[in-house]
This record gives structure tokens, C-alpha cells and sequence, in this order.
């Protein structure tokens, strides 16, 4: 009996310009091609931040109706919640996003990835992008969770 073996797991360096080697380490198996804006997978070690399903209505409760403000607006309102938890976006592991239209998700990726960089910077954790039929919030176009490890 022959055992296949999967693909071997890189884990690669943490970049220079990271403020802790103690922070989430990327996981990308060798031979795969390399994800654009989001990780195949991360390793941390450390307290953990979640947040709950989290949309763009600001401190009054108002959505934009624009589909890219409401997605700025809900990672700008994940930034504030990872500050309270003493999370910063760079100890981010995992975004869960739902949207209630992927073709307008698509037909943004250009902006959308312009505002993750101005919020978020260049660090990419894992992701997951599932359309859905409606979000609790009507009005919502997306919703995101995350979740963030704290080195310890």
C-alpha cells in the first residue's frame, strides 16, 4: 500500500517592515500559485479578537447606500473594534465576508482593494467570500466577521 503524499507547507517570512516576528505567520503550500489579496492560510499564537457580523453604519446607525462606502465604513468600523480588543489590523487571521451581490463585489474589486489597502494596509489573512440572499441590516450590502490573534 502506497501513501500519496499532499503538497509540502511553506510558511513564509514574516516582511521586514511587520512590527512583531511574533505576529500571524502566512501558510501557503509550495507549488501553489500565490493568493492576490488574501492567504491560503495563517498560523498565530496568541489572545483572540472577534468580532461578530460587522456592516458600514456609522456612530448614528446610517448605511451609505454605495456598496464600496459601506464596505470602507465596515473596515474602518473592524479597525475600531480590533483597537478595543487591542488588536491591530496587522494581527488579523481571518475575514469572513457576505455579500448580498457578488457581481457588484466583482465589478468594484479595483476600489475595493484600493480601500482594504488604506485601512488595512498590505497584510492579507485568510478570506472567504460568500454571497448571500439578504443581510439582517436591509439595507446592508455586506457584512464581514473577523478574527484577529494578539502575540502574547
Amino acid at each position: 500500500m502506497s501513501t500519496s503524499k499532499g503538497p509540502t507547507l511553506a510558511v513564509l517570512p514574516i516582511m521586514k517592515d511587520e512590527p512583531s516576528a511574533a505576529g500571524p505567520q502566512v501558510l501557503q503550500p509550495s507549488g501553489w500559485p500565490a493568493p492576490k489579496g488574501y492567504a491560503n492560510g495563517m498560523a498565530a499564537d496568541g489572545r483572540l479578537v472577534v468580532t461578530g457580523g460587522v456592516i458600514g453604519w456609522d456612530n448614528q446607525g446610517d448605511l451609505p447606500a454605495d456598496f464600496v462606502a459601506q464596505v470602507r465604513q465596515t473596515l474602518s468600523n473592524i479597525s475600531e473594534i480590533l483597537a478595543a480588543g487591542g488588536a491591530r489590523p496587522d494581527h488579523l487571521v481571518r475575514l469572513t465576508w457576505y455579500v448580498v451581490d457578488m457581481e457588484e463585489y466583482l465589478a468594484n474589486l479595483r476600489t475595493l482593494g484600493q480601500v482594504y489597502r488604506d485601512i488595512f494596509g498590505a497584510h492579507y489573512p485568510a478570506m472567504a467570500l460568500v454571497q448571500v440572499v439578504r443581510l439582517v441590516e436591509q439595507a446592508a450590502r455586506v457584512e464581514i466577521e473577523a478574527t484577529a490573534v494578539v502575540p502574547r
